[in-house]
């Protein structure tokens, strides 16, 4: 009797933990899904400037190599000058697309026209570079989108809903089809038919492109949505609700906060209910001192972190030249607190299977 249930509880405890190692492998696959850093882990980085000694001379002032660069890049751009900075500074590029060229400032494309698939040229190139490179990469397409001055926001500056070929429905439409075809992962015809669903046009034969590829190969990509907390101007028609694609096309969600304009009722609103609620990591996308020092700031943006576990990923945003109103070293006492932080176990210097030569 005793060894029948001595064995009895053996399978029971056998079977429990082999459902737990299950859930386990669900959830390290899912994490490496979404480029998760480790558990206990926040992914630190820093914008790109375009000159890797920048990134350095960061790292040193900051004494961290971040993990992350995230460049800026106008729609349509190669990655000729941006893969070889990203290898030579070993860090894992998040992607942020704009609209907007970077040499006249004219618009490149609508959110309607990337909706319709006049884009599509770009988003398999994206998708083929980072698959055949085993580039694990983030994809931030059109952020800041209830941001006013962006070409594609949703509002004007007066607070008008600018409609047309930028509504709401248009930057969610453009948002699903960016992530559909980014990501891949199967023949033509199933991406086709994962945009009929959406009521989009099939993959288009656009650009220089002479065919279209077979298949879309799988890329290791992970998209993030990336609203301000509030909007800029801060009205009830520019809250990040109106942009949301759906969380099958998310898998981080990501917001902007600095010094200048620091309301944190606004910024734990966002978290609450767009990481917390929809259980997606977070990364703060664009974080920094504007214009003036701020270790008050500093302390009070990690302390955000630190109580908030799905925060996990925090990138600096440094701007161009020694004068620009957001370079660290410029900010002696934030920069101190800054690298207090950063000495942390918590902040890794690399992501893994960051970006080599090969």
């Amino acid at each position: 009797m005793v060894h029948a249930r001595q064995t009895k509880i053996r399978l029971l405890c056998t079977a429990l933990f082999g459902a737990l190692l299950f859930v386990a492998c669900l959830t390290s696959k899912a994490d490496a899904a979404v480029l998760k850093p480790p558990p206990g882990k926040v992914f630190f980085g820093v914008t790109d400037t375009g000159d890797a000694s920048d990134f350095r001379d960061f790292a040193r002032s900051v004494g961290k190599h971040p993990a992350v660069i995230q460049t800026f890049h106008q729609w349509g751009n190669s990655w000729e000058k941006s893969m070889p900075r990203w290898r030579s500074l070993r860090a894992r590029p998040m992607l942020h697309i704009t609209t907007k060229a970077d040499n006249t400032g004219a618009e490149l494309i609508t959110p309607r026209q990337i909706a319709r698939g006049r884009g599509d040229d770009y988003l398999i190139r994206i998708n083929t570079m980072a698959a055949r490179r085993h580039l694990r990469m983030y994809v931030r397409p059109l952020g800041e989108p209830n941001r006013c001055l962006n070409l594609y926001a949703g509002v004007d500056c007066s607070g008008n809903v600018r409609g047309g070929s930028y509504s709401y429905g248009w930057y969610k439409q453009a948002f699903r089809r960016i992530a559909i075809i980014i990501r891949g992962g199967a023949k033509r015809g199933t991406i086709n038919a994962r945009l009929k669903r959406l009521r989009l046009p099939k993959v288009q034969k656009v650009g220089v492109a002479k065919r279209l590829p077979r298949r879309l190969p799988r890329a290791p990509i992970s998209i993030v949505w990336s609203p301000l907390p509030a909007g800029s101007p801060t009205v009830r028609a520019n809250l990040p609700r109106y942009y949301w694609p759906g969380k099958k096309w998310v898998d981080w969600v990501g917001t902007d906060f600095y010094n200048k304009y620091n309301d944190w009722k606004h910024l734990a609103n966002f978290y609450e209910k767009w990481s917390l609620a929809k259980n997606k990591p977070m990364a703060l996308t664009e974080f920094g001192l504007w214009g003036s020092d701020g270790p008050g700031f500093m302390k009070r943006i990690f302390g955000f972190a630190r109580k908030r576990p799905k925060v996990r990923m925090m990138v600096y945003y440094q701007d161009f030249g020694s004068s620009n109103s957001f370079r660290i070293q410029n900010f002696p006492k934030g920069r101190k607190v800054l690298s207090q932080f950063l000495n942390k176990r918590s902040y890794p210097k690399f992501a893994p299977a960051y970006p080599r030569f090969r």
